[in-house]
């Protein structure tokens, strides 16, 4: 598992400098998330694909970051990509960060709660419109709440309500 020092010095970790809004040590996130969980948005793990049941999710909700509880993408911005991670075509406006992931010799771009840094994914260029963007998350760093809407003057970038599936 790269994480810790190791993580830094072959990429990862590259949010872990910047001081959130949401901080806790160490043992309170080993405390507070589970193992996958921790492995995930604290050391910058990657979930097996297909093993998150919220990859075949399409109900109304909101998805939220399982470290802090920000609310991170609206389920109106969620396809089917075919990867085995759900997916997304945008966040909700101010919910993440993104980061340079030079990890596993490539480059990829790294996707973080702002609220708390956790790891999310990794956002690529080969996503349906209107972005073109596929943000590609790890199922273990996110808790979706089943009908849940966003609060009515939010930042919602889709402009429209969800939309079952």
């Amino acid at each position: 598992m790269a994480g810790g020092l190791l993580g830094r010095v072959v990429g990862k970790g590259a949010a872990s400098g910047k001081q959130f809004a949401v901080s806790m040590s160490e043992e309170e996130w080993r405390r507070k998330l589970s193992p996958a969980a921790y492995h995930v948005l604290r050391e910058h793990g990657t979930e097996r694909a297909g093993t998150s049941k919220l990859d075949k999710e399409y109900g109304l909700g909101v998805y939220h970051c399982a470290g802090c509880g920000q609310p991170v993408f609206a389920a109106a911005t969620k396809f089917n990509s075919g990867t085995g991670w759900p997916s997304f075509w945008a966040p909700l406006d101010n919910a993440v960060e993104t980061s340079t992931d030079r990890s596993f010799f490539m480059t990829r771009t790294e996707v973080h709660c702002n609220r708390c840094g956790g790891h999310l994914g990794h956002v690529f260029d080969d996503g349906p419109q209107p972005t073109g963007q596929r943000y590609c998350m790890n199922g273990v760093a996110l808790d979706f709440h089943a009908g849940e809407e966003l609060p009515e003057g939010s930042a919602d970038i889709t402009g429209m309500k969800p939309k079952a599936r």
